[in-house]
């Protein structure tokens, strides 16, 4: 699915390296409370020298040899992933470097990509704007971070404990993942920001400032709080308190844009550009993800903030208020990249770039800023198809050019026993747990192993090349990719159980999985299931076919026989049919495919009915085994026969329940 399902895929949204996606992410932070696990942790030897790998030379960031770089690698970029445009602004101090546009933003009409006008859907970077907006409040007094935000909304937010301004804006609500109605392209069909918030209300998976679990619904009650502070509409507010004082003139929250800027976004493709154009993707709530803009804006937008909140002679923030969102408010150690309030970091060499990247279906986006050497970074695309490799391979070639340094690899000697723990199965933080979203999870659980020379492997966690990382241990829990930069962090319980995995992404994690949730035993149990489906079937129709395509004189069983036996069949072969379309419907949705929205209700209400019946079949299978048990003239086999099919209906039954294939069908 799109953007927020993707999470379930994952890794999904916006991650990095370990995380990346989701970006699903498409994925994930931490709490740190780990110093008090550290005895806990196994003991290591005394590390090696550690290998360093001499950087290459840098070369100048000037204008012609960056040309000549992006010139290089985004056409390449565009025909490799089937991208139609691309949209690149890099500055450097206050001087525009780089502000071109690549390919198409309508390839009907072969109109060009301008880096000025041409407005991109930028879905995440979105949150930047809507944090601003908020600290603006904060700064007048009206916004406090650390109280509880219900004192701002009208309505009351399911689940225990008070949830702070500083929650919302780290990612650490604990909120399940929510996507109905998320993205639409039915401008009729998109909802106002309170009756969305209302409407779509998640459980809590944790509680509050505990663990990450990356939310759009959060940054849905920040834009609301902002409306509902301000007294002005979100969009309203956003456009005359932070895009109107920047001269951020191709800039909009609104969905479609108003009259004067409604020709000036950019078309979105799916995976293949030959198919039609997916439409203008509406995105709910606005504040999260709703936000079109320019390279040009996106750069006034940059140097406001390398210039301390403020852009010609125009003060959107202070700078003690920068400071405190750039400020590391929530990370699992301090060798990680960690979120501050709405901005998040990722290190690369000696940089540190902050901001935010951005995922819709068909817009795939970057913009990051680096106070250090006062870059400006902007890049999107408008095409599914730049959903995975575009965006860190830019990144990385980026900073490996411009700015290359040494790759210490100092990996401590530790025997492979003494690691074994970090095996297992795992999950993002960013799922849901009481909606059929849980199934999803199930699909994107990943699979940490060590390979015998120590050197550990997570299935889901592969470069560009689409080979897996190899991690090794640099300290007590604290892993670093080999031939690379990137870190883990494993985190542990009360016990000292490993529990989760922290990578570079820091508003999730990877949570472990119960055993009897992870997908190898579940999908074990379910194949039984199905060869015992099958087997009754394929017997049935072989009797079938001896009767009447054979004419086979077999007798016929008695009446009371065939009815014993009948209802048990039914419901397995009902139960295999089900379940089937279940994986049918499943593989077509791709990654061009729109989020479940408000449409789907009915048929989520017909998927209940019909696992409700299959569900009452099963019961029936039960009451079937248990008197064919009982019938003295009964052989053996045929009490087997019936018992494995009770137990498979049964097992069907409970994967129904426990996975949610029964659902609330207004919220998932």
């Amino acid at each position: 699915m799109a953007q927020a399902v993707e999470c379930a895929k994952l890794q999904g949204h916006e991650g990095r390296e370990m995380f990346h996606a989701a970006r699903s992410g498409k994925l994930w932070p931490l709490c740190a409370a780990l110093g008090l696990f550290l005895p806990l942790t196994p003991p290591v030897r005394a590390a090696a020298a550690p290998e360093i790998h001499a950087a290459p030379a840098p070369h100048a960031l000037v204008k012609e040899d960056l040309e000549a770089f992006f010139d290089g690698i985004i056409p390449l970029q565009l025909e490799r992933s089937d991208v139609a445009g691309a949209t690149v602004l890099v500055m450097r101090g206050g001087e525009t470097l780089l502000q071109k546009g690549y390919g198409f933003s309508d390839l009907k009409t072969k109109q060009a990509v301008d880096p000025e006008a041409t407005m991109f859907r930028l879905a995440s970077i979105s949150k930047l704007f809507t944090w601003t907006a908020a600290m603006q409040l904060v700064e007048q007094g009206k916004l406090d971070l650390d109280a509880d935000v219900g004192r701002y909304l009208d309505f009351t937010i399911r689940g225990a404990g008070p949830i702070t301004l500083r929650n919302l804006m780290t990612h650490t609500t604990g909120f399940e993942e929510v996507v109905r109605d998320i993205i639409v392209t039915d401008p009729e069909k998109y909802l106002a920001l309170r009756e969305f918030l209302v409407q779509n209300q998640p459980n809590r998976l944790f509680a509050p400032g505990t663990i990450p679990e990356y939310s759009n619904y959060a940054v849905g009650l920040g834009s609301y709080i902002v409306q509902r502070v301000s007294g002005e509409r979100f969009e309203d507010y956003v456009a005359a308190h932070v895009f109107t004082p920047l001269g951020m003139t191709h800039t909009t929250f609104f969905q479609p844009p108003p009259k004067a800027l409604q020709d000036l976004p950019s078309q979105g493709y799916p995976s293949s550009t030959h198919d039609p154009a997916i439409g203008f993707e509406i995105f709910s709530p606005a504040g999260a993800g709703g936000i079109s803009s320019s390279a040009l804006d996106m750069g006034r937008f940059g140097q406001m903030l390398l210039n301390g909140g403020e852009l010609d002679g125009r003060r959107i923030l202070k700078q003690d208020s920068l400071a405190e969102m750039w400020k590391a408010q929530f990370r699992a150690n301090d060798q990680l990249p960690p979120i501050g309030l709405g901005f998040y970091q990722v290190w690369r060499n000696e940089l540190k770039w902050i901001g935010h990247e951005g995922d819709l279906v068909a817009f795939h986006s970057l913009f990051f800023i680096e106070p250090q050497q006062k870059l400006v970074l902007f890049i999107s695309y408008n095409s599914a198809g730049s959903a995975r490799k575009t965006r860190p391979e830019l990144l990385d070639a980026f900073s490996d050019r411009y700015f290359p340094s040494e790759l210490h690899q100092p990996f401590v000697a530790t025997p492979a026993s003494r690691l074994k723990d970090i095996e297992g199965t795992y999950q993002a933080t960013r799922r849901a747990d009481s909606t059929i979203l849980k199934l999803f999870a199930l699909f994107g659980q990943s699979h940490a192993k060590l390979d015998k020379d120590g050197v550990l492997h997570i299935d889901k966690s592969r470069d560009l090349r689409g080979h897996p990382f190899g991690w090794k241990p640099i300290g007590p829990d604290l892993w670093q990719q080999v031939d690379d930069q990137g870190k883990m962090f494993a985190i542990r319980a009360s016990n000292g159980r490993i529990e989760r995995l922290a990578g570079s992404f820091a508003a999730a994690q990877l949570q472990r999985v119960p055993w009897y949730e992870r997908d190898k035993v579940v999908f074990a149990a379910l194949g039984a299931c199905l060869v015992v489906g099958v087997s009754v079937l394929f017997n049935l129709l072989l009797r079938l076919a001896r009767r009447y395509v054979l004419r086979s004189s077999q007798p016929i069983a008695p009446p009371n026989r065939v009815a014993l036996s009948a209802l048990p069949k039914a419901a397995i072969i009902y139960w295999l049919l089900l379940l089937t379309s279940l994986a049918a419907l499943f593989a077509r949705l791709g990654d061009d495919s729109l989020p479940p929205g408000s449409s789907w209700d009915k048929w989520f209400l017909v998927g209940n009915v019909l696992f409700v019946i299959a569900i009452v079949l099963s019961l029936f299978t039960l009451v079937s085994a248990v008197r064919i048990w009982r019938r003295p003239a009964t052989s053996r086999i045929s009490q087997i026969k019936f018992t494995l099919v009770a137990l498979a209906c049964f097992y069907f039954s409970c994967f129904a329940v426990h996975w949610h294939l029964i659902t609330p069908i207004h919220r998932f």
